[in-house]
């Protein structure tokens, strides 16, 4: 099955070493499928799906939320998903 949209999203991890804090932030992408969405380690069947929703921080960055049925699921995002909320959107008002 092809995906319908996706979006890049960023995690950051921090590790620590004996002298020194390691920041290192990992590109990952979501996609949204007709029957669910997929990130790096979760899988959301599309009818526990509720909203998808962005808040704007500064500049180009912001927050994807993603609001399921397990509670509300926020990711890291460097531009603007307008385009990935208004397919979800879309494919919410077919169904």
């Amino acid at each position: 099955m092809n995906w319908i949209a996706k979006q890049l999203y960023y995690k950051v991890q921090r590790q620590m070493t004996g002298i020194a804090q390691i920041t290192e932030a990992q590109d990952r992408w979501m996609y949204l499928y007709e029957d669910k969405v997929v990130t790096h380690y979760r899988e959301f069947p599309i009818h526990e799906v509720f909203d998808i929703s962005y808040r704007k921080l500064g500049g180009t960055e912001g927050i994807l939320y993603l609001h399921t049925k397990q509670g509300v699921y926020s990711y890291m995002v460097k531009a603007d998903p307008s385009e990935f909320v208004e397919a979800f959107k879309q494919l919410e008002s077919s169904s």
